[in-house]
């Protein structure tokens, strides 16, 4: 079954130039019955991509790949870590990573699983299948080479899964989802023209609807100062369970973060969830600015994974590291919380949860 989708005339999946809105049939999740799971729910793995782009990692490719590896071994103790990597860096990933760790051979312009891998959804019999969203290098950095374009595709045919082609730019770390119809993103990044021009919040609220199944969008406004991805919501919050928010906490008000958090506080203590029941809000708090080589980093503690039974956060040699674990224990009781030394990932443009995509239980649905 297959639905009219409304594209853009100048949106890059809509062939020769052309003006105004036109529609196109597709397939889609909806029209199959697929949803995407919140990320606490049970995984079958974790998907991750090998760091390869010295550009990216300004000088701290190396710290960058001992990061990576920590953190892989460490989801490995709770679930399977398929570890994609260029062939020729295949001897030096294994050594970092060890056994517990596959490596799957790929072709890799650099790392952030996140964003350029699948999104994946599921329906009510526990079929599996991905989204491939257009990926243009987060919209306002230029390609001056090739990028991840093809890894959601190089994913999805290693697990013999159905491949939903999205017609829009989106990031997976510009969205989080409570597995229960609402999603929380930014403004900033969603209408950025250079992603999608001319689009709007109802254009992608009707989007969402038929590719994630949400029926509530949560709308903030900007991210943190220093995001590289211009605004990405997995550095400023997230969903810890339906109806709880979890969100960076600037306390500064001469650090431009605080105008950003407190307008975030206010937006969702004015909100309520697809369910209809208001936000609760826990602020974690945000670490010390640190620059590198003249710019800021975008430090949170809010970026990280959930494997099965765990959390992996960042730490930060920073005085508030031990008080945030312990946020994050007291959120979730039944996790066993894992800190790991972050700064080389911030230092490239993002943190543990960009690096990592969790891939739902359940089992795949075939191609078309």
């Amino acid at each position: 079954m297959t639905q009219l989708i409304q594209i853009k005339g100048d949106h890059p999946l809509a062939g020769p130039p052309a003006n105004g809105l036109f529609s196109i049939p597709v397939r889609t999740p909806q029209s199959d019955g697929l949803t995407m799971p919140a990320e606490w729910e049970t995984h079958d793995a974790c998907w991750m991509v090998w760091p390869c782009s010295e550009e990216c990692f300004k000088g701290v490719l190396p710290e960058a790949k001992q990061t990576y590896a920590q953190v892989a071994r460490a989801i490995a103790d709770f679930e399977k870590v398929f570890m994609l990597v260029n062939p020729g860096q295949k001897k030096e990933a294994q050594n970092l990573c060890g056994s517990a760790v596959t490596l799957v051979d790929a072709t890799c312009f650099d790392s952030w699983a996140r964003d350029s891998g699948p999104t994946f959804v599921r329906d009510d019999k526990g079929k599996v299948a991905g989204i491939d969203w257009v990926f243009n290098g987060w919209g306002h950095h230029p390609l001056t080479g090739p990028c991840d374009e093809t890894m959601a595709t190089q994913i999805l045919r290693r697990l013999a899964m159905r491949r939903y082609v999205a017609p829009f730019i989106l990031e997976g770390g510009s969205i989080h989802v409570d597995g229960q119809g609402t999603l929380i993103t930014t403004e900033q990044c969603l209408l950025d023209p250079k992603r999608n021009a001319g689009f709007t919040k109802a254009d992608f609220e009707n989007l969402f609807r038929t590719y994630l199944g949400i029926e509530k969008v949560l709308w903030l406004a900007n991210g943190l100062e220093g995001d590289e991805t211009t605004g990405h919501v997995d550095i400023l919050a997230t969903f810890a369970r339906p109806g709880l928010i979890l969100i960076n906490s600037c306390t500064d008000p001469g650090d431009a973060n605080f105008a950003v958090t407190e307008d975030a506080k206010k937006r969702l203590t004015d909100a309520v969830d697809a369910s209809g029941n208001a936000i609760e809000i826990r602020e974690i708090p945000q670490p010390e600015r640190q620059d590198w080589k003249g710019e800021r980093m975008d430090l949170s503690y809010i970026n990280f994974y959930m494997p099965n039974g765990a959390v992996i956060m960042s730490a930060f040699n920073d005085p508030a590291d031990d008080q945030a674990k312990q946020m994050i224990q007291d959120i979730f009781p039944d996790r066993t919380v894992i800190q790991i030394p972050n700064k080389p990932l911030f230092a490239g443009g993002g943190g543990i949860h960009c690096i990592t995509q969790q891939q739902p239980a359940g089992t795949a649905l075939p191609p078309f």
